[in-house]
């Protein structure tokens, strides 16, 4: 053992015994091994990234399927599984974005690319904003409510989300239909809990619920939407064959009758049993904390620090110029008597659409014929045009009543659309405005931004799939832009009926300013929303989405700030191509950092 000893120190006295230049340069070669370089920092970086999102959407099975995020058996496992719908696993999600504010702290982003470190700027962004939201959870999100509560978002989940290529999609689709009974049990308890703790939504809101449940659950199961979206979509499956293509349709109807239905029926008698304890109070200032509840909504979904009076006066403002605007071309119209509001209600019935299957079948014609076109004007605009195709399509009935048209963005793999949708309810069967609703929501509006997003491999997976949450002051307010920049291109030409649907849209979005503001911070009611110009169903969704819809004008406001701001800095220089490829590429963020964004590339431009 004496010998083995002095063999392993022979190689030490060596060094011992070397020049003291050669062990000072060995001891700055072990110093430069250690010390941080751009590229160790950036994929310390780019692991952190990818390790994180991956934990976030493992956790989030509805997410992992509506992304497509993971491959083989692990994304396999979660396309059989649904998100639950408790407040124990909303406090798990808001302790999971604290763990990775705490991991972002400890990276050193001083060595990271640009694309790096406005990356680790949203991330903290979104956690940040959710986080200050923790304390008032039982305020700003119910369980059961006819825009996005469990009762809406799980049928989405599998009627609209779920794939249904494959023989193992149909059985994943089955697997996950059972559980459907567990994730609103799990919202009826926790809608229960709340409103022990003193949360109830006004009672209008449990009305309307109350009746989409009940139209929900009112056909016979094999012609409920759970059903008939695994019928339809399975008969294009190759490989399925006829017997267990039967037997799974079986099954569904099955559990459809057996569970679906009494889970409903059960989440129904408890929004009945919440009616007393309701008002019919509209707005947060209800709540104790209820202005400052509002502030910090009106910040995460403008991602600005404007006050509900700021937000107010910019409605009032842009109300009255806009309605200027449309007077002038109603009495091209040879429609000069009445308000603005009579004289749209003229407008809507001199482009009606009939109400029968007729009608509804041309107004869906006309949504595509009006696509189609956007796809081929944009080609003057854009460079950059998503690879990804969109795909317009009605809801399903039992939404028809309250559902506001949406955009579906597609999953990594490209593997389906981006899926628009709209209602077919009576009073949205008129053509004047939906040119303009598929600008909002399609061409070059949210598809070209979400898809184009989704498709950008430049940036870290959680920024493609809007892991961690939208930023609806970006992504609608592009929406908002994209309408106003097909009316500024001409794409109206003759049309004035069709641009004053653009205009009558902007209307609608600037008195959202005033009624949400109105609603939730100057104690207004229902009826003095809905005698502003508010249809009855816009004023329910702002009840339950305090905030949100003031994100689209500022947006919009803030992009076409910034376009006028590079044009004046570039002169013959500015090209809109160009600027529309810098806000595209550079993400959902929030409009604070698109401003900084937009000025760093007038700053290389001007230099350039």
């Amino acid at each position: 053992m004496r010998t083995l000893n002095m063999m392993l120190l022979f190689p030490l006295l060596l060094l011992v015994a070397c020049s003291n230049e050669n062990a000072v340069s060995t001891t700055l070669g072990d110093a430069a091994d250690t010390a941080p370089t751009p590229a160790r920092a950036q994929a310390e970086i780019d692991l952190f990234f990818e390790e994180f999102t991956a934990r976030w959407v493992e956790g989030n099975p509805n997410q992992a399927v509506a992304t497509g995020y993971f491959t083989g058996e692990k994304q396999a496992e979660l396309s059989r599984q649904l998100t639950p719908q408790t407040r124990e696993y909303e406090l798990a999600r808001n302790a999971l974005a604290r763990e990775g504010l705490e991991m972002l702290d400890t990276l050193d982003f001083t060595l990271a690319t640009t694309t790096q470190q406005r990356a680790a700027d949203v991330m903290r962004w979104m956690f940040e904003t959710t986080l200050e939201l923790e304390s008032w959870l039982d305020q700003v999100f119910y369980p059961l409510q006819q825009m996005d509560g469990a009762n809406v978002s799980v049928p989405n989940a599998l009627t609209v989300v779920h794939p249904l290529t494959s023989v193992q999609d149909a059985r994943n689709y089955i697997a996950r239909l059972e559980q459907v009974n567990d994730r609103i049990a799990e919202a009826t308890q926790e809608s229960a809990a709340r409103a022990e703790r003193g949360s109830v939504v006004p009672d209008y809101i449990l009305h309307t619920t109350m009746a989409q449940m009940q139209k929900f659950i009112d056909p016979a199961p094999s012609a409920n939407p759970l059903v008939t979206t695994l019928a339809e979509k399975s008969a294009n499956i190759e490989g399925l064959d006829a017997e267990l293509r039967a037997s799974l349709i079986s099954q569904a109807e099955e559990i459809v009758a057996s569970e679906v239905y009494p889970a409903w029926q059960a989440a129904i008698d408890e929004l009945e049993r919440q009616l007393p304890l309701s008002t019919p109070d509209a707005g947060l200032w209800r709540f104790p904390q209820g202005a400052q509840i509002y502030q910090q909504l009106l910040r995460y979904y403008t991602t600005t620090d404007m006050t509900p009076a700021d937000i107010h006066e910019t409605g009032l403002r842009e109300v009255a110029r806009i309605e200027a605007e449309m007077d002038m071309l109603f009495r091209e119209l040879g429609m000069s008597e009445g308000s603005i509001l009579e004289r749209v209600g003229q407008l809507y019935a001199r482009t009606a659409y009939t109400n029968d299957e007729a009608g509804h079948a041309a107004m869906t014609a006309d949504i595509q014929g009006w696509l189609d076109d956007a796809l081929q004007r944009s080609a003057l605009l854009f460079d950059n045009m998503p690879q990804t195709p969109v795909r317009a399509q009605p809801y399903p009935e039992f939404r028809w009543e309250t559902a506001a048209a949406s955009y579906t963005s597609p999953p990594l793999d490209g593997s389906r659309p981006g899926v628009f949708q709209f209602p077919l309810r009576e009073n949205e069967l008129m053509s004047y405005d939906k040119r303009s609703l598929v600008y909002h929501e399609t061409v070059p509006g949210h598809h070209f931004q979400i898809a184009l997003n989704t498709e950008n491999t430049e940036q870290p997976k959680f920024m493609q799939i809007r892991a961690f949450g939208g930023i609806s002051a970006i992504t609608e307010g592009w929406a908002l832009y994209a309408e106003r920049l097909a009316a500024e291109s001409g794409w109206y030409e003759d049309d004035i009926e069709g641009r004053l649907g653009y205009l009558d849209s902007m209307l609608f979005r600037a008195r959202r300013l005033v009624v949400d503001t109105g609603l939730h911070a100057m104690g207004w009611t229902r009826q003095q929303a809905i005698d502003y110009g508010i249809p009855p169903s816009e004023v329910d969704r702002y009840t339950v989405r305090p905030g949100q819809a003031c994100s689209y004008m500022i947006g919009q406001l803030k992009i076409v700030e910034l376009r006028e701001k590079s044009r004046e800095a570039l002169g013959e220089d500015f090209s809109i191509r160009e600027f529309h490829n810098v806000v595209l590429n550079a993400g959902l963020v929030p409009l604070t950092l698109l401003e900084s964004i937009v000025d760093d590339y007038i700053a290389s431009a001007t230099a350039g």
